[in-house]
């Protein structure tokens, strides 16, 4: 059974249930995630090839990032107008599944040291938010091409009433938090 029938068929009937909701459209439901990775300080320290991180974040997410400029000049953070600061990856449908599998399942149990994400990145609207310090923990990123480690951002976007609704979704996924 792959990961999105496991999350149709047995995680949002029990989710329904934990919660005491009867109308099966108001259970929380994962919309779409996001990932997001700053490269304003790279290219700032001289480096003018930012296709590296372009090609890791593609190799990561399954599709080609986009490239996001900066829409101002800030003088002190040497930053011009139309210069990159950042990238970003919109995944939904299979690709989001597929990512979120790999995550909870693969990645983060590999990191050394783990302890669990922080349960108190939600915001109001209920979606979570959390950083990874290196994208080298994928295992797509080649070892050996790395130049520089990067942060990664990623914002899982959800649809619910609030915020508990969707810490109990990602429990019921199995989504690793501290206890």
């Amino acid at each position: 059974m792959s990961f999105k029938e496991q999350y149709t068929t047995v995680i949002l009937p029990q989710v329904q249930k934990a919660l005491g909701i009867e109308n099966p459209m108001e259970v929380p439901k994962i919309e779409k995630i996001v990932l997001n990775m700053g490269i304003g300080s790279y290219v700032a320290s001289g480096h003018k090839d930012f296709s590296s991180l372009k090609n890791d974040l593609s190799l990561i997410a399954g599709q080609t990032p986009l490239v996001i400029n900066s829409k101002k000049a800030i003088s002190n953070f040497k930053l011009k107008i139309g210069m990159p600061v950042g990238m970003t990856v919109t995944l939904r449908g299979e690709k989001m599944f597929f990512f979120l599998e790999k995550l909870i399942q693969i990645i983060l149990p590999r990191v050394r040291d783990f302890r669990g994400i922080s349960g108190k990145s939600f915001d109001e609207k209920g979606n979570f938010n959390f950083g990874i310090k290196e994208h080298t923990i994928f295992p797509e990123v080649p070892q050996l091409d790395v130049v520089k480690t990067h942060g990664l951002q990623i914002t899982i976007k959800f649809k619910a009433r609030d915020k508990k609704d969707t810490r109990v979704l990602l429990d019921a996924l199995g989504f690793p938090f501290t206890k």
